[in-house]
C-alpha cells in the first residue's frame, strides 16, 4: 500500500510540474475592461499597446503613498526609459468615485509623463485578479504579461528597467 501511495504522489507532482511548465509558456493577455480617460472618455484596456514595444501598467492610487512613490521614482527615469527602449506606461487608478476627481490635479502637480487611467470601479483590478496596489506588471510587445507584482521598494524601478531593456533586446 505504501508503494502504491508513493506512486500516486510521485504522479501528481509529476503532472503539476508538467502543468506549470505548459502554463508559463502561454502567457497571459490583458483582459478587455472598460475604464476611462482622465476626461471620461471609455477606454478598453484591450486597446492598451505600444506598436510592437514594452509597456509597463501601474495600479495605484492619490491615498497610496508606497503607489506614490514608485511612480515619482520612475517619472524621474521615465524620459530615458522612453527614449531607450520605447516603453510607454500606463498608470491605472483605482480611486473610487468619492477620490478619482482628485486623480487629474494630482497627475498634473507631479508632471507625470504616463497615460492615466481611471478604474473607478475596480473592474479592471478585480479582472487582473489583483488585491493590492501598488501592483505593476510588464508586457511585451506582443501585448503579452510577462513579468508583475505588488509593493515597492526603492530601487526596485531599476529591475523594471532592467526587464524592459530585455525585452527591447529580444
Amino acid at each position: 500500500m505504501k508503494k502504491i501511495l508513493t506512486v500516486i504522489l510521485c504522479m501528481t507532482l509529476s503532472f503539476s510540474i508538467f502543468a506549470q511548465e505548459a502554463k508559463d509558456k502561454h502567457l497571459a493577455k490583458l483582459p478587455a475592461v472598460d475604464i476611462q480617460t482622465l476626461d471620461g472618455t471609455v477606454f478598453n484596456t484591450k486597446d492598451i499597446q505600444n506598436d510592437g514595444k514594452p509597456v509597463i501598467i501601474s495600479l495605484w492610487a492619490t491615498w497610496c503613498k508606497p503607489c506614490i512613490a514608485e511612480l515619482l521614482a520612475i517619472a524621474d527615469e521615465y524620459e530615458d526609459w522612453v527614449e531607450e527602449t520605447g516603453v510607454k506606461l500606463y498608470a491605472i487608478s483605482i480611486d473610487d468615485a468619492k477620490t478619482s476627481a482628485r486623480v487629474a490635479p494630482f497627475v498634473k502637480g507631479k508632471g507625470w509623463e504616463y497615460t492615466v487611467l481611471l478604474d473607478v470601479n475596480s473592474d479592471f483590478k478585480r479582472a487582473m485578479n489583483v488585491n493590492d496596489v501598488p501592483y505593476m506588471c510588464i508586457l511585451n510587445g506582443d501585448g503579452e504579461i510577462v513579468w508583475q507584482h505588488t509593493s515597492y521598494a526603492p530601487g526596485s524601478e531599476e529591475e523594471v528597467y532592467e526587464i524592459i531593456k530585455s525585452l527591447v533586446k529580444k
